[in-house]
């Protein structure tokens, strides 16, 4: 699968854009793991255009984690247009390696940003997310995706002829998650609608599904079944960047891989937070790694009391010394996928 120019090979697996969750570390690691592409949280274009410091310091990206997206969001064209900008110059900007990918979040379901007409938001004004799209891919030399759902709600549900429109504005692939706005995150994922985007023969860039990928079982399906281009996972990842490692496998050889053992897990946490306190310094490091270290041991037995130790401490050293406790009480401890899913 080719987005522009960026070979992403055959059945790529991405990461999905994510609030607190997906940071400069978390990406990392996920491309280690074999994810073929990952993408920046949210960056809100009005706090771009404003300068202000988190927006900002949320386009720096590195080498290692490339081909990288930045998302930006926001709801008024103008903005939307000088914040693509300012990410189609993140390098140079904020430093780093930059942006190979402009992506356009027209999916984040929460109030705060729906509410507002922005995210998902905009699927109650397909005219104007489309008019936005326009402008960006006209204002921009990167190439430029959109991701996004199936409508507002169960009567609204317009993305086979939006996904033409946004096609016919310019933008290199489309990412649909099987939800609808109002649906949030619950019930399941449909991803027929997904399907008939890709089966319609007037569309031709790549599409790309989310929604509901918790193994590498249900990753295979969605491309058999459905017949994308490429998925993404987005829920499913936290604390368990090894879920691309399955996918992957199992793409390429048919066969299952193991999910790691505790001390696998404990080894990659440790560089983990090596990697968050490099970037973000011990205060922050530690604090945004909480969402991760939560889900690295799921499943295992008589954990309560450990787990509340190893998300309400501050200090690193401690939290060293919590795992490798972890590593020589449940070292042998067995852990299944069933056992370590967080959500989807």
């Amino acid at each position: 699968m080719k987005i522009a120019n960026i070979d992403l090979g055959p059945r790529p697996v991405l990461l999905a854009p994510m609030e607190d969750v997906t940071d400069a570390s978390f990406r990392v690691l996920c491309r280690e793991a074999g994810a073929a592409m990952v993408f920046t949280e949210f960056v809100s274009s009005d706090g771009l255009i404003r300068d202000a410091r988190k927006a900002i310091a949320k386009m720096v990206t590195s080498d290692e984690e490339a081909p990288v997206g930045i998302q930006i969001y926001g709801n008024l064209p103008e903005a939307m247009v000088d914040a693509a900008r300012m990410a189609d110059r993140a390098a140079e900007i904020a430093g780093g390696h930059g942006a190979d990918i402009i992506d356009i979040n027209f999916g984040c379901p929460v109030s705060k940003i729906a509410g507002r007409g922005a995210g998902s938001g905009m699927m109650r004004d397909p005219d104007k997310m489309v008019a936005i799209t326009r402008a960006v891919v006209e204002a921009v030399g990167k190439p430029v995706t959109v991701k996004t759902r199936l409508g507002w709600d169960e009567n609204s549900k317009i993305i086979v002829e939006l996904a033409e429109r946004l096609q016919d504005a310019g933008i290199a692939a489309l990412t649909i998650h099987g939800r609808t706005r109002s649906q949030m995150y619950k019930g399941e994922a449909d991803w027929t609608l997904i399907g008939q985007v890709k089966a319609n023969p007037r569309m031709h860039i790549p599409i790309i599904g989310n929604g509901d990928i918790t193994s590498a079982e249900k990753a295979k399906e969605a491309f058999d079944r459905y017949g994308v281009d490429g998925i993404m996972v987005g829920r499913a990842s936290f604390g368990r960047p090894w879920i691309f490692s399955e996918i992957r496998h199992l793409l390429d050889t048919g066969e299952p891989l193991p999910p790691p053992g505790v001390r696998e897990r404990v080894a990659l946490a440790k560089r983990h937070l090596a990697l968050s306190l490099s970037l973000k310094g011990p205060v922050t490091g530690v604090y945004e790694m909480r969402r991760h270290l939560s889900c690295y041991f799921k499943g295992l037995p008589d954990f309560k009391q450990t787990r509340i130790r190893l998300v309400t401490t501050t200090d690193p050293d401690e939290i060293l010394s919590i795992l490798d406790y972890i590593a020589s009480r449940w070292g042998d401890c067995p852990l299944t996928e069933e056992t370590s899913v967080y959500g989807v």
